[in-house]
């Protein structure tokens, strides 16, 4: 197996973020962008997410330094009483999917998640036939929660949303503390 290291992005990785982003965009249904978004506003995304106080994660093949791929935390929803209810978003480059860097990156961000005090974790996929991506999620102690049906418009045809949802942490078992990040 390819050593891996799993580590907090930086901008120098914003070029092989924004082209596994790109692929994505073009190629699949995790995101609903039609068109892939360009360096600088990738870098402008990701400067958001950290300065809210999320994780960003990237996955490193340390034999030379290549990004495999990428994930992030973000805000679930907008207000106040969800603050303690996150997103995981995960993206792997086409020639490192299915080798286990998605498994590696998910529970990166779960373990960066516990102590900033989040308690739920929430997994939005895109379209139900990305079943690789439900299976990942269902392994790592996410359930099927709900499916949003003809959500999404892209490449022609309607596409269900699945959503997952995990506990992390205390979970729901007693009243949370302020998560660290910024309102």
């Amino acid at each position: 197996m390819t050593e891996r290291l799993v580590r907090a992005a930086t901008l120098a990785d914003i070029p092989a973020i924004t082209a596994i982003y790109g692929h994505s965009v073009r190629t699949e249904t995790a995101s609903f962008e039609f068109d892939p978004p360009p360096e600088a506003e990738m870098a402008r995304r990701m400067g958001a997410f950290r300065d809210a106080g999320f994780p960003y994660l990237v996955c490193e093949r340390t034999a030379d330094g290549s990004i495999l791929g990428y994930a992030y935390a973000s805000q679930w929803r907008p207000r106040i009483g969800y603050d303690h209810t996150v997103e995981d978003s995960l993206y792997i480059a086409p020639d490192a999917q299915r080798q286990g860097v998605g498994r590696t990156l998910l529970r990166a961000l779960i373990a960066a998640c516990e102590p900033l005090g989040f308690r739920q974790m929430v997994a939005v996929v895109g379209d139900e036939r990305h079943t690789a991506s439900i299976a990942l999620h269902e392994s790592e102690g996410f359930v099927v929660v709900g499916r949003l049906p003809t959500l999404g418009h892209k490449f022609g045809r309607w596409h269900d949303s699945v959503l997952l949802q995990r506990p992390i942490g205390a979970g729901a078992s007693r009243p949370p503390g302020r998560p660290a990040r910024a309102p």
